[in-house]
């Protein structure tokens, strides 16, 4: 399977690219399938009316990260690398005064917001946590169209068949493509490095650009320029959090702080570590408050990858094409744990999500400081190894607590494994591809309460005051 750097790094907005991203993208789907996409159930008229029906994680946890608010904007024709996040209220206000939906190529389609946007709080679908079903009906009540979407993490939507079709290819030989390193896991990337003696960026360069990728560096320019943007918002934004937990962003205080002790003389080595958490939760502070993000490989982990890359680039020195050499080595490793796993934190928890973006930081750095291609696997492994178990139980639903903290310490153990992996030959007990597998069997022995649905751990011990 071929994971392009687009696709495991796309431009959004929060809180969550599973549950807010993910529902939108669907929304959208469904609209261009009515347009004429799908044929529609025989004997059934014209379209007139919609539903939506939230299940799983998507209906216990779809308040707190916004999931309502996403269906609806996806509905008005929004998506989620152009939305103006200024512009949602206002859209979603209107919706709830029209109850209806007049788009370009439909007729106009009854939504009422409050009966046709349902929360099922019942079992899961049984693909996946993260279901949603949307339907459209004709003016009498027949139900015209009907798709079930599966929101798998970052962004990525599959139909139900789609989803299907991908589970079972899983274990059957590689169908080989046209790029020309086409590496389904850890162990053939590094086979495919030493027989063509080319490191992970470029065997990922080169796969890119035979996609017919023809503006490769500007792209991947753009998406290091949205994440030091992101970074420089949050570390100006002071406030309230919304959703009702009251929680203070931090990280502009925590910058200040920073700067003023520059120039004192008793400063402490350990401060990297305070640089290192303020640019993480610089992000996952926009993120939480509905900004502009970039899927790090997801939102709710989109702080601790950019905040690697901005301690590489502030504190060591980075050029344009090292920053470049970064994100293609953390895509091609953000591939792989996707293609054999999953980064979504209803289906593994947030070792999936903070877990993943820590390998990646973790073996983009180890690139640019010079690591071999063997040490860069082990460092991605090291990282991914002491994350392993690690729960999604945010309170509230809401991707604020702990999420914005464990971006934090995902970034702080990033650069604690390349160190370590470059301080090593590459040889190492526990492989990558192990590590995933037993990352993806924990997910799947974990109890549903402590995978994004908010009924265990931290979500349900708050305190009483």
């Amino acid at each position: 399977m071929f994971i392009s750097v687009f696709e495991v790094f796309k431009h959004g907005i929060g809180p969550s690219s599973s549950h807010t991203m993910g529902p939108m993208v669907a929304a959208a789907q469904f609209l261009d399938d009515l347009r004429g996409g799908a044929e529609l159930i025989p004997g059934s008229g014209e379209p007139a009316r919609l539903r939506v029906t939230l299940h799983g994680s998507l209906a216990f946890t779809g308040k707190g990260h916004a999931t309502d608010r996403a269906v609806m904007l996806g509905l008005l024709g929004q998506r989620p690398d152009s939305l103006d996040p200024d512009a949602a209220d206002g859209l979603i206000a209107g919706l709830h005064r029209s109850r209806q939906v007049d788009l370009p190529g439909l007729p106009t389609l009854i939504f009422d917001p409050q009966q046709d946007l349902v929360f099922d709080y019942g079992p899961a679908l049984p693909l996946h946590a993260n279901g949603m079903t949307f339907e459209a009906f004709d003016a009498r009540g027949n139900r015209c169209l009907a798709e079930v979407y599966y929101s798998i993490g970052g962004g990525f939507v599959l139909t139900e068949a789609q989803l299907v079709a991908e589970r079972e290819q899983t274990g059957k030989p590689v169908r080989r493509t046209t790029i020309p390193y086409p590496f389904a896991d850890a162990a053939q990337m590094l086979a495919m490095g030493r027989a063509s003696g080319k490191s992970i960026a470029r065997m990922k360069r080169e796969n890119e650009e035979a996609q017919g990728v023809t503006d490769l560096d500007a792209r991947l320019d753009r998406l290091a320029q949205a994440m030091n943007a992101c970074i420089d918002r949050g570390l100006r934004e002071e406030g309230i959090l919304p959703g009702g937990l009251k929680v203070r962003r931090r990280a502009a205080g925590i910058h200040r702080s920073l700067e003023a002790e520059k120039f004192r003389n008793d400063r402490h080595p350990h401060l990297i570590n305070d640089w290192l958490s303020v640019y993480a939760m610089a992000v996952n502070e926009e993120n939480a408050a509905g900004g502009r993000v970039v899927t790090a490989p997801t939102n709710g982990a989109a702080g601790t990858l950019p905040a690697v890359l901005r301690y590489w680039q502030d504190h060591i020195g980075a050029t344009d094409e090292t920053r470049r050499h970064f994100l293609l080595t953390a895509a091609a490793i953000g591939g792989i744990i996707k293609a054999n796993a999953s980064i979504s934190g209803a289906e593994v928890g947030c070792q999936g999500e903070v877990g993943s973006a820590a390998a990646m930081a973790a073996a983009a750095l180890c690139a640019v400081l010079g690591g071999s291609n063997e040490q860069i696997e082990n460092a991605a492994e090291i990282a991914l190894e002491h994350h392993l178990g690690m729960t999604c139980d945010p309170a509230g639903g809401l991707v604020q607590v702990p999420c914005i903290e464990r971006n934090a310490l995902g970034a702080i153990k990033a650069v604690s494994a390349a160190s370590l992996a470059l301080r090593g030959d590459g040889q190492h007990f526990m492989p990558l591809d192990n590590c995933i597998r037993v990352m993806l069997q924990t997910g799947r022995d974990m109890d549903s309460r402590y995978k994004e649905t908010s009924q265990g751990g931290i979500a349900v011990n708050l305190p009483e005051c």
